[in-house]
């Protein structure tokens, strides 16, 4: 026990210093030949996490590659069947890559998706992460017993505040633990808005540590979504390895290509219709929803 609690406190000491630094500062450019945001000081980072990432702003991208980057999103407390149904055959004709789902809506949106090779993600712990581990654990298992592909968990922040990242790694390890043995994808939502750089940094790197495919940038029900900075603050200490979603705000196309340009490699929204009508250059997109 004593011996991973100072393996996680060394990993994380390291990852804080790279990360947050002198050294982490972006240097100046020096070469006015180029736009700035063309200079290759200001995209190592993500040219580090892989040049494809640069493809949607460079070449457009097409309105199928932009919505392969969507978990298509409906976490309203008050959503009915209906509109789950709908948001299920919204996913289908436009292929997002997941619809994300509150967990009783599971086994509605599998028996739907599946035939059609869309996938089921839903979240746990969600939206304050303050449950107990174990009860984390059940949820996953549940879940993926109702058929959901992806899990997007919520960490205990209270104890990563507190500096108890034993708990954290843990609570993290109820979620990731099941969905490795079953094959799912699994996200850790950090709810950046409420950590310092610090903290992000410290849980990103425990995230890593217990396993996680993707961390994700936030609930959508905080005081705060997905900002350009947590995004490539958040890339530059998981690397190359793992995903990251940016989740919260997210309702345009402009808001999308700055993700994705940032190091997101998924994305949460609700407007992933309006989005793509965007792309596809439709006059008179619809109306964005408010939330998430």
């Amino acid at each position: 026990m004593q011996g991973d609690i100072q393996r996680l406190i060394e990993i994380v000491t390291e990852e804080v210093l790279q990360a947050t630094g002198p050294a982490a500062a972006p240097e100046r450019c020096g070469c006015h030949a180029v736009l700035y945001e063309c200079c290759p000081d200001r995209l190592r980072g993500v040219l580090d996490a892989g040049a494809t990432r640069l493809g949607l702003r460079a070449s457009g991208g097409t309105t199928r590659d932009v919505a392969a980057l969507i978990d298509h999103t409906l976490l309203k407390p008050d959503a009915t069947r209906g509109e789950i149904e709908t948001h299920c055959r919204e996913a289908i004709e436009h292929r997002f890559a997941t619809v994300c789902l509150n967990p009783c809506w599971v086994a509605l949106a599998a028996r739907v998706l599946r035939p059609e090779h869309v996938g089921v993600c839903t979240v746990v712990g969600f939206p304050l992460g303050a449950t107990d581990t174990d009860v984390k654990y059940y949820e996953t298992r549940r879940v993926i017993f109702d058929g959901a592909t992806e899990v997007d968990m919520v960490i205990n922040i209270g104890a990563l505040k507190s500096g108890d990242l034993r708990t954290v790694e843990r609570d993290i390890e109820a979620v990731t633990g099941p969905c490795r043995d079953c094959g799912v994808t699994s996200k850790v939502i950090i709810e950046a808005a409420l950590l310092t750089d610090e903290e992000k940094v410290t849980v990103c790197t425990v995230a890593k540590a217990a396993g996680a495919d993707f961390v994700k940038t936030s609930t959508g029900f905080s005081r705060g979504g997905a900002t350009v900075a947590d995004v490539a603050l958040m890339r530059r200490v998981v690397g190359a390895g793992m995903g990251v979603k940016a989740a919260g705000g997210v309702r345009d196309l402009s808001s999308l290509r700055e993700m994705v340009e940032a190091g997101a490699t998924r994305i949460g929204a609700s407007a992933g219709v309006r989005i793509l009508q965007e792309a596809r250059g439709d006059p008179e997109p619809a109306a964005a929803p408010s939330s998430y």
